[in-house]
């Protein structure tokens, strides 16, 4: 994990044992049960007000007035040969290259990663897979940019498409095999889409964004379905350690709040 003080490059299983048993020796208003739960309903009362019934794989159910998920999301790797064996070890200089594919296919957001790698390497390569669209938005944002600037200088687009990825030995270079060519790139950024979890939006109702996170309101995270809430990387685009704690807070203080003003 990284960016949080005192945890950097720790395994995040070993911050959750910390946090649990710092809990656990603190409180003794709250437990753990470590089992996956399958089905959550919402039973509508008379007053508007949700009372939420979870059934887990042992058959129990579990009642509450709120329900907050917290359960991130899973990885969706593109449709590349290659590309799994290079996550996390080559993803992520003399060159890079930056893949503006699915979530990361807008120009705004392709150009967003190109700058950040473009820090770490002299020059950087978009890939937009063979797609057309894509190939000229991004062209027009960077005909847009000022003749001096330094992304307009370094940066380039390749339209062709990505035949397969293969790893190489040194550091993370990835060799990237396109239609009638090969390129060693020193890194990949990119970001895969993401998929929730668990079945929570179709039993629930609750509404997702474009990018497949749960939609929610500020401060306190609520969702479109009253008494439920969602934080972490299953709500965020931006999904990193120190955002998950941060709504940790906030969900905390929103649920307390509601059930506060319902008594």
């Amino acid at each position: 994990m990284h960016g949080v003080p005192t945890w950097e490059h720790r395994d995040p299983a070993e911050f959750r044992a910390a946090a649990r048993k710092d809990i656990l020796a603190h409180y003794d208003t709250t437990f753990f049960e470590d089992v996956a739960v399958e089905k959550i309903e919402n039973h509508q009362r008379e007053d508007g007000t949700s009372l939420f019934k979870a059934t887990d794989e042992q058959g129990r159910e579990w009642w509450g007035r709120k329900v907050v998920l917290v359960s991130g999301v899973k990885d969706i790797m593109p449709d590349i040969p290659g590309y799994e064996e290079c996550w996390a070890s080559g993803i992520g200089a003399a060159s890079a290259g930056v893949f503006a594919i699915d979530d990361c296919s807008p120009a705004p957001l392709a150009l967003h990663l190109a700058r950040y790698a473009n820090r770490l390497a002299s020059k950087v390569t978009i890939y937009t897979h063979g797609n057309a669209e894509v190939t000229d938005s991004v062209e027009e944002a960077l005909s847009q940019l000022k003749p001096a600037s330094k992304t307009k200088k370094n940066v380039t687009v390749e339209a062709r498409k990505i035949m397969k990825l293969v790893k190489l030995p040194k550091g993370a270079e990835i060799e990237v095999h396109l239609e009638g060519d090969k390129k060693i790139e020193g890194f990949i950024a990119h970001k895969p889409k993401g998929k929730q979890q668990g079945p929570w939006a179709e039993q629930l109702g609750l509404d997702l964004t474009e990018m497949g996170d749960f939609k929610t309101s500020p401060p306190f995270n609520a969702t479109n379905v009253p008494g439920a809430f969602a934080g972490g990387d299953c709500q965020t685009p931006m999904k990193a350690a120190t955002i998950a704690l941060s709504h940790g807070g906030l969900l905390a203080a929103g649920v307390a709040a509601q059930l506060e003003a319902e008594d």
